[in-house]
């Protein structure tokens, strides 16, 4: 499977992320969590992985997901409503070293408990560093995703940190690695939120899930 979208399918993904997108409502604890009246997709990694960056490039906005240098900043699951096509689900990161010992629990064992019960969850986008590839806590989060069985793409941030030999190596590595796993989809995506690069693609990958 190439990943290749035709302009058709690129233009719907801009068409769904050039409208509204909205903060709907951070969510603590399981009860608080929206009705399941549409389609989702979350976004997870490791902290200060570029979640947030990359959540506000595919939107197009400066300031939809606060982006921090500080590990560990998203404690919540933080729901955004797509123009009433699909919600966008910001997961709160892990592997941070900073969070106290028990808000660290309490976060994993929050973010299990809704990967494991959300029926409206289509995918998770799981955002790897391209600068230093699959880490444990990496592997770890893409073993809980296969028990789940929850449906996960990976995409790299910060490509344009790369050289673009390192980066189709890295590319085909984790392809690969994840050719194994019961879960996984098979396109690798590389993307910078500051160059733009692998936006487009992942915007009508993402379109693609709000249709079906």
């Amino acid at each position: 499977m190439t990943g290749a979208h035709s302009p058709e399918s690129l233009e719907e993904g801009r068409r769904l992320f050039a409208g509204p997108c909205d903060f709907m409502l951070g969510v603590a604890a399981m009860s608080g969590l929206p009705d399941e009246t549409g389609p989702e997709v979350a976004f997870a990694g490791r902290s200060n992985v570029g979640k947030s960056s990359l959540l506000n490039a595919l939107t197009g906005r400066n300031a939809l997901a606060r982006a921090s240098n500080t590990p560990g900043r998203t404690r919540e699951i933080n729901y955004f409503d797509l123009g009433g096509a699909m919600r966008l689900v910001d997961l709160p990161g892990y592997g941070y070293a900073r969070a106290a010992r028990r808000e660290a629990e309490a976060w994993s064992k929050l973010t299990r408990a809704f990967l494991r019960g959300r029926a409206a969850l289509r995918r998770v986008i799981l955002l790897v560093d391209a600068r230093h590839g699959l880490k444990p806590a990496d592997l770890e989060a893409m073993d809980l995703l296969d028990k789940a069985a929850v449906n996960y793409q990976i995409v790299l941030t910060k490509a344009d940190k790369v050289k673009p030999t390192a980066l189709a190596a890295l590319v085909a590595e984790i392809a690969a690695a994840v050719a194994r796993r019961p879960a996984a989809h098979p396109v690798i995506r590389a993307t910078s939120a500051m160059s733009g690069d692998g936006i487009a693609e992942l915007r009508a990958d993402i379109a693609a899930l709000a249709r079906g």
